[in-house]
């Protein structure tokens, strides 16, 4: 049988195709070629539209995408059956009071008496040992201290010449005190006010007008304030046991000529549990990620699979699970064999969560759990090298192409996704450190950036601390007043380090 015949389901006999014209043989062979060239076509597109279905069906299960930026039809979770109960505290519940301010803290303590009673009319005497406390908190005019100081200009009766008076050492140039600067940091740095906005609270709330140009100053002189204490905090990140780090996009400009080729900025987040440092650069590579851990860093990576990382061994690494469950359900959701290798191993990530969480509220040892997870792993890593035995092109663009070569990469950092099983203070997800770098988000959201350098060190700086003092529990104004004063002063400035030392990583031994 002739291949020509066959491509079109024709039999044609060897005595046959030798008495066909050369015409026609030409015709049948170019017809041929033209099959296979629509053959190929037809699978571009096929892939091509199976990427368009990606990109449509891309939520925040199967992606890196917010849930706010989930379509209307997305799935949303069950509702739970509802219980039945009314709204609110249930009986046995322990309620929450309000907060009420000692006696020390008020300014005034009213005793008010009954005169009669409220049964028989009778006049009462006495005092209640244990009365009902009620509290009104008002918040007084705002009204800033206001303090001129006179320079005097004198005429020398022996030569002539004018001579002003100097400001005092400790009278600051600019003129606004600490407090004044540190609140236009807080402004900009908790609440992600931007400059306008700042300058719009400073007159409404506090009575102190000032200049777009004023506030960009001030918010530079708290950087300058903090710079070194943001310094030393970097240092204590690195030298941390167990690190969390991520990244995202960022925005500078290009108005002081430091970013002239307009390369995307990148806003990089370190996090510890008491101390969080963040860094804006103009690149994304390796070179960034060993500067933001440290080129010797001795510790624990909790991360995802970005390749700058991977110049930390796979010994010292825990890959997010929350980034590999996005992507077993992208899998799952493409047609095939994808599709079955993808709902194996989000069955088998399904089991491991539930067996973390049961960790998480007690009701499994960690002995118990060490002893139930090899099973979980075996069964992942069979799905894993069932999609990476599958035969590919080098350039297919099919879904399973796709799947394989996904399933060949985490193959290759296997070892790295378990970290969290054996050694003690590790987390299966880089939750912390996506939940530290949310508010940077919000920020570049309403700010859209940085137009300076200087600029995006105030918000690297900022978010440093901010995020530090709130994971210990520490006033960020009082933490900024203190700061900015003990920089005119060119005193040592206060530490964002607490108190207690890192602990060490402990290593779980397998029961």
């Amino acid at each position: 049988m002739n291949e020509n015949g066959l491509a079109y389901g024709i039999e044609i006999s060897d005595l046959d195709w030798e008495k066909t014209p050369a015409s026609v043989k030409q015709l049948v062979e170019r017809m041929g070629l033209h099959i296979k060239e629509l053959e190929k076509r037809l699978g571009d597109l096929e892939a091509k539209q199976q990427e368009l279905l990606e990109k449509i069906n891309r939520t925040s299960k199967n992606s890196s995408s917010p849930p706010s930026s989930d379509p209307p039809s997305t799935e949303k979770r069950p509702e739970k059956n509802k219980s039945g109960k009314k709204r609110g505290g249930q009986p046995g519940h322990q309620g929450h009071s309000r907060f009420l301010y000692d006696v020390s803290q008020c300014d005034s303590v009213l005793d008010h008496h009954p005169e009669i009673c409220s049964c028989c009319g009778e006049i009462l005497l006495g005092e209640d040992a244990n009365p009902y406390r009620h509290q009104i908190v008002e918040i007084p005019p705002i009204n800033p201290i206001i303090v001129e100081h006179r320079l005097h200009q004198l005429e020398c009766l022996h030569c002539g010449t004018l001579t002003r008076a100097k400001l005092p050492v400790d009278v600051h140039p600019s003129g606004y005190g600490v407090r004044v600067v540190a609140l236009v940091a807080v402004l900009s740095g908790l609440y992600r006010h931007s400059q306008r906005m700042v300058q719009s609270a400073m007159q409404d709330i506090f009575g102190i007008p000032m200049s777009l140009g004023t506030v960009n100053k001030l918010r530079l002189e708290a950087s300058s304030a903090v710079e070194s204490v943001v310094s030393e905090a970097k240092v204590y990140v690195q030298n941390s046991p167990v690190v969390g780090a991520d990244e995202t996009s960022f925005v500078q400009g290009n108005v002081d000529g430091c970013n002239s080729k307009n390369s995307q900025a990148w806003l990089w987040v370190a996090v510890t549990p008491l101390v969080t440092f963040f860094q804006i650069t103009l690149s994304r590579c390796t070179d960034t990620a060993k500067n933001l851990l440290g080129e010797n860093f001795g510790g624990i990576l909790n991360s995802d699979r970005y390749a700058a990382y991977n110049w930390v061994g796979l010994e010292q690494r825990q890959l997010c699970w929350a980034h590999l469950k996005r992507e077993f359900i992208k899998i799952s959701e493409r047609p095939g064999v994808s599709k079955d290798i993808g709902n194996a191993l989000v069955k088998q990530q399904e089991k491991l969560f539930e067996l973390w969480q049961r960790v998480r509220d007690g009701t499994l040892t960690y002995c118990q759990f060490q002893l139930l997870v090899p099973e979980i792993r075996n069964s992942l890593k069979s799905s894993l090298q069932e999609a990476a035995d599958c035969e590919i092109g080098s350039k297919e663009k099919t879904p399973l192409a796709k799947t394989v070569r996904t399933c060949r990469q985490l193959l290759k950092v296997e070892p790295a996704l378990w970290l969290f099983v054996t050694v003690e203070g590790v987390e299966p997800t880089n939750n912390a450190a996506e939940r530290a770098i949310r508010p940077a988000v919000i920020w570049r959201r309403t700010s859209f950036g940085s137009q300076t350098q200087t600029g995006s060190a105030f918000v690297a700086r900022m978010l440093t601390v901010v995020t530090t003092l709130k994971s210990q529990h520490r006033n960020v104004l009082d933490f900024m007043t203190v700061a900015t004063s003990a920089a005119r002063t060119d005193q040592p400035a206060p530490s964002l380090l607490p108190e207690v030392p890192p602990a060490s990583f402990q290593v779980r031994n397998a029961a």
